[in-house]
């Protein structure tokens, strides 16, 4: 099993791994740097001794000498510990050499070569170090070869105090890393702390508490959006939350209604005999609340598909205008007997199915003539859009529909006029049925009022 470790421990650790690296990388360019410091020190004094030594040959203008060279050279170097000097001559002969002078033969052969002048360090064979430059120097006796001059110097006191300087700087690095890690777990524990207030307000929110929000303004900003996104999340379950709780009992008492009415005709009927007429009437009207129910089980699984994505409609192309002309002719005599006039204007060709489209139109045509008071009219009215949409407006007179009842009309069970509750015209799910249909075929529905009535209009897609 994975073990998955907290934010602040990741946070942490890759705080405490960057700044040990970059403690290393100063480490390491600080002991470069003393190890260069500590070179040319070295560089600078052995290559004064070549330039005494230099001026000292300078001198020598006969074999004789040769004899003054030593005592010159033990004059010059008295006082310099640690310092080594071997000159020997063209013909292998020792001019002068310092007592157990150290050079090893692969310094000795860099003579006459470019790294000739360039420093070598080797360990002489009792274990003291030693850093050393070897070269030719001319000297005063006319006609002779160069003579061959090794100088070097003893390091140990350089090695020592590096070593000594190596081991509290890695002690430096690792306690700077140790106190970085700890520095950085105090950071990010007070870095998340918003984040964790955010969880514990979060875990606080539950279904009688919905309209709990985070405070967006009074964390950082990169928290900001987060918590700008969980409440608009809670917003759109508070919404959702209410709409199922209204659905819930909206559903619930529409139920009841006809499953009451079922209960008391049966009851009655069954209360005393009745002849076979007066049990055709109760059967006729039981059956007219089966059907009642057969409508609303069959609307809500429609709607229970749509909300699944379930609805597949089918592909065809065909002319709006002609489905509205169908609808006319069905709703005609509604329209004459109340005195409605029902108008079409524009044309228009969608692609999709035509039997659901039908039902969403003639949904939008019931609803409209159901609100329009005798005398008046209903236009539907069809034109395509400069985006290629197809827009179908049906328009009917009468009262407007207040602005606060519009958001919601196409919920479930929801009546702008509550009296017409129970009034026997429909389970109040045409609306949101035909949402469901048009957003099926890509559309958008929405309805607005007007000073003389109002709209319910529609898009779809142009053909």
């Amino acid at each position: 099993m994975i073990r998955r470790h907290s934010l602040t421990f990741r946070l942490t650790l890759l705080f405490a791994l960057a700044a040990t690296a970059v403690l290393l990388v100063l480490g390491f360019i600080v002991k470069a740097s003393v190890e260069q410091h500590f070179q040319e020190q070295d560089m600078t004094l052995l290559e004064g001794k070549l330039e005494l030594i230099r001026h000292a040959l300078e001198r020598v203008h006969s074999p004789d000498d040769l004899d003054t060279l030593v005592q010159q050279m033990d004059d010059a170097l008295i006082g310099h510990h640690g310092l080594a000097v071997a000159v020997t001559g063209t013909d292998g002969r020792t001019l002068f050499a310092t007592r157990d002078s150290p050079f090893p033969q692969a310094l000795l052969q860099r003579v006459g070569k470019p790294d000739a002048g360039q420093p070598y360090v080797w360990d002489a064979p009792d274990g003291t170090p030693f850093r050393g430059i070897v070269g030719t120097l001319p000297s005063g006796i006319t006609g002779t070869p160069p003579a061959v001059v090794a100088v070097a110097t003893d390091i140990s006191h350089h090695r020592h105090f590096m070593a000594a300087f190596l081991h509290s700087l890695w002690l430096v690095v690792l306690g700077g890393s140790i106190a970085t890690g700890l520095l950085g777990w105090i950071v990010a524990r007070r870095g998340l702390a918003p984040l964790r207030e955010m969880g514990a307000l979060a875990a606080q929110v539950s279904a009688r508490s919905l309209d709990r929000r985070l405070p967006a303004e009074a964390v950082p900003v990169e928290l900001a959006e987060l918590a700008r996104s969980l409440n608009d999340m809670l917003g759109r379950l508070e919404e959702s939350f209410r709409r199922l709780s209204d659905f819930s009992s909206d559903l619930a008492h529409e139920l009841r209604t006809p499953v009451s009415n079922l209960m008391t005709q049966t009851q009655v009927a069954l209360s005393r005999t009745r002849t076979a007429d007066e049990y055709r009437e109760v059967l006729e009207s039981n059956a007219e609340e089966f059907e009642r129910l057969s409508r609303m089980v069959s609307d809500m699984l429609f709607l229970a598909k749509a909300d699944n994505g379930l609805i597949v409609p089918a592909r065809e192309t065909f002319e709006l205008a002609d489905e509205v002309g169908a609808l006319f002719d069905f709703y005609g005599a509604v329209a004459d007997e109340r005195h409605v006039v029902l108008r079409l204007q524009g044309r228009g060709r969608v692609t999709g199915d035509r039997l659901m489209l039908r039902r969403a139109l003639g949904n939008l045509l019931s609803n409209a003539l159901r609100h329009t008071p005798e005398g008046g009219r209903v236009d539907v009215k069809i034109d395509v859009t400069p985006d290629e949409m197809t827009r179908l407006a049906v328009e009917n007179s009468g009262e407007p529909i207040p602005a606060e009842h519009l958001p919601r009309l196409f919920d479930r069970f929801y009546r702008a006029d509550s009296s017409r509750h129970n009034s026997g015209e429909g389970a109040g799910l045409g609306l949101a049925i035909t949402r469901s249909i048009i957003h099926a075929h890509g559309g958008e529905i929405r309805a607005r009022a007007i000073s003389h009535g109002n709209v319910f209009e529609f898009t779809l897609p142009a053909a």
